[in-house]
């Protein structure tokens, strides 16, 4: 299912606390390249291998002027053993309520072995520095996800 948002729309705002408890804001994030990131849940293998692709080309990311953050249903307690675990550089939020991923429309229909069933739609938004949004990845190469993400700017 593809998002209500496009690309060159202004990102909707948040305000929230990441794993640590540190308030992000995009307001506050103003001036920098954001790679907003919806995922369906810590420790599964999918989740596991996209978390670890934006782990490992970090350095590449943080060279090309992005913030990361991630963003599931998964509880803020969740998010801080899923980060210990893999040693995540970035922010993750937790989203039980599935405000923010409502809100950029990463919540929906999806289906699994024939079932239906309504869940978190994995997808990337790129943010620019100004607050709009640049690119909307809704195809996520999981285990590449880093270069996937820099090839859109190369």
């Amino acid at each position: 299912m593809e998002t209500k948002l496009q690309t060159g729309e202004r990102a909707p705002l948040f305000s929230v606390k990441d794993h640590e408890g540190k308030e992000i804001s995009l307001e506050n994030l103003k001036g920098k390249k954001i790679i907003l990131y919806f995922y369906p849940k810590d420790n599964t293998p999918g989740c596991t291998a996209e978390a670890c692709s934006l782990r490992d080309g970090y350095d590449d990311l943080l060279k090309a002027g992005f913030s990361v953050i991630g963003v599931s249903p998964d509880s803020e307690k969740s998010h801080q053993n899923f980060s210990k675990k893999y040693n995540l550089p970035f922010h993750l939020v937790a989203d039980p309520e599935k405000e923010l991923i409502t809100k950029y429309g990463a919540w929906g229909e999806k289906s699994m072995h024939g079932k239906t069933y309504e869940g978190v739609i994995r997808t990337t938004f790129i943010i620019n520095e100004d607050g709009v949004i640049d690119h909307i990845i809704p195809r996520v190469d999981t285990k590449n996800h880093a270069s996937q993400i820099l090839a859109l700017y190369n």
